[in-house]
């Protein structure tokens, strides 16, 4: 195999070596939507859809699946969601079966989905949906669910291989949910050898014998079905996470299972690790309720910038997505990345490679022509503070660098991300706003003279070249003989109110020598 530039173009290139004439491939994902889709969930999403890009970039076609996996048990109410007692009541019936607790969507698997739908496109991945309760209902199946009947004694060999106790001997592939409660609470009872299956409820005592090719009550186990389901798709890649990739865990199983009843070699696998939030321990949970989405992240940062931080890591290592401090270093890599993707930053050349193909991979579609501007995230944040939010006099001051369109859409991003972080998670320090008082507040006399000082200085200079104003602010504090400590303090309570602020000398620049004289003389 050949080096190459990125872990997905690597996973692009073992396909094709594999299957050298194939044309088109099928990538395959899937979550069951038992509570709020989380980031970690999305982590399955973007590795296969880095793994599409790269496939398509070797001329192959493609084809990308995404189950949903809503005619599962509703086992947990999530701490995160209302009406819990409500949802209680649906307790082992399809998720698909349960009402949408904020009557919006006509189920409560439907309102996470189309959360999570929405939520994807605005980072360019549009797989084709596959609704497994519509499929296992339409009786889909039925033709693989007999298979897996007929091959019950070698599953369930299989899966004892990894089990303390056996299965016991009326072990079934297959469960059924009562046709008349809906309950999952069913024993199977007996199978014909054919497409009958007969049941009893323990929920509400009914029994019935159904037909695999006319009802839609029956569905396969998840280990079976999982495995199934890539027969039937032909799928060749699919990751999966941690939790399924231990020995013995359900990809072991599947891949086994497989081979023995559907005759068919397993996808390509790659393992993809947890995510963490930066100040949280532990993996996210859905059905805790302690989840982050996609959503959540999207407020925070650009959507280019939410592919970046998962193409920036191989999917089986863990890495953490902040919401503190860390954001204003995450837009500085961010920039620096884009600026050696178009050679404005010099850097060894097999670090421009990597840089170019994943900023290549971090868009929504192509790369722009040119680079788009760059507002610093950090100086935006000092800028919109001191127009209180205010886009139109926030992007007025930044007019004469917005040239292009790129140039506005990147800057009408960055200016939301900038208020959603400042409005949501920036520390208290960190944020500001300008007294509008010229009542000084308590200082030595030092402090004060050195303050005029300034004062005279700025308006006899002005204020538009930042080092200039840093170069007069240390020479006043020389001149007063004052630590620059108590000096700082004392313009940051004039200005702001607070002890500390943004670099001294660039914040007068962007308030302007006029309003800072009127606030400090």
């Amino acid at each position: 195999m050949n080096q190459e530039a990125h872990w997905a173009d690597a996973a692009a290139e073992a396909l094709i070596a594999k299957s050298p004439t194939q044309e088109l491939f099928t990538l395959a994902s899937g979550i069951t939507p038992s509570g709020t889709v989380h980031i970690g969930n999305f982590r399955e999403l973007i590795t296969v859809d880095f793994v599409k890009r790269a496939l398509e970039k070797k001329g192959k076609k493609t084809r990308f699946i995404f189950s949903w996996d809503d005619y599962d048990v509703f086992r947990k109410v999530p701490a995160n969601m209302p009406r819990q007692e409500e949802l209680k009541k649906f307790l082992g019936k399809p998720i698909v079966k349960t009402p949408d607790p904020f009557g919006k969507e006509n189920s409560y698997a439907r309102y996470h989905e189309v959360a999570m739908e929405e939520s994807i496109r605005k980072v360019g991945i549009q797989p084709e949906f596959i609704y497994q309760e519509k499929k296992y209902r339409a009786s889909a199946y039925a033709a693989q669910m007999r298979e897996a009947l007929e091959h019950r004694g070698e599953i369930a060999a299989i899966l004892d291989q990894y089990r303390e106790e056996p299965l016991p001997a009326d072990w079934t592939p297959v469960s059924v949910f009562c046709t008349k409660c809906e309950s999952n609470e069913t024993k199977v009872k007996a199978w014909d050898g054919a497409w009958g299956i007969t049941y009893a409820c323990r929920a509400c005592q009914h029994g019935e014998t159904i037909d695999l090719r006319e009802c839609g009550a029956a569905k396969l186990l998840w280990r079976v079905d999982w495995p199934m389901r890539w027969g039937v798709e032909k799928v060749d890649f699919e990751p999966g996470g941690k939790d399924h990739s231990t020995a013995g865990g359900s990809f072991d199983t599947a891949k086994q299972i497989v081979q023995k009843v559907w005759k068919r070699d397993p996808p390509q696998y790659l393992m993809y690790d947890f995510i963490r939030i930066k100040g949280r321990g532990g993996k996210i949970s859905s059905s805790k309720g302690e989840v982050v989405t996609l959503e959540d992240c999207l407020r925070i940062y650009e959507p280019e910038m939410v592919r970046w931080l998962f193409a920036s890591y191989r999917p089986g290592v863990e890495f953490a997505i902040s919401f503190d401090l860390d954001v204003i270093k995450y837009f500085e890599d961010w920039d620096r990345l884009e600026r050696r993707y178009f050679g404005q930053e010099a850097v060894e050349e097999d670090q421009r490679a990597q840089a170019k193909r994943v900023y290549e991979l971090s868009m929504l579609d192509k790369p722009p022509a040119a680079m788009p501007f760059q507002p610093a995230f950090r100086h935006l944040t000092t800028v919109l503070q001191i127009y209180l939010y205010d886009y139109a006099k926030t992007a007025a001051h930044y007019e004469p660098h917005l040239k292009t369109p790129e140039d506005r859409k990147r800057f009408e991003a960055r200016f939301h991300c900038a208020v959603n972080w400042l409005s949501e998670h920036a520390p208290q320090d960190f944020k500001f706003k300008l007294r509008d008082t010229k009542d000084l507040p308590p200082m030595s006399e030092n402090a004060r003279g050195a303050m005029g000082r300034l004062a005279e200085w700025l308006r006899a200079n002005g204020s538009s070249d930042e080092e200039a104003v840093q170069t007069e602010v240390f020479q006043v504090i020389k001149d007063g003989g004052l630590e620059s400590a108590e000096f700082f303090k004392a313009m940051y309570l004039a200005l702001i109110g607070k002890e500390k602020g943004p670099k001294l000398g660039p914040f007068i620049v962007i308030v302007g020598h006029e309003k800072v004289v009127s606030l400090i003389a």
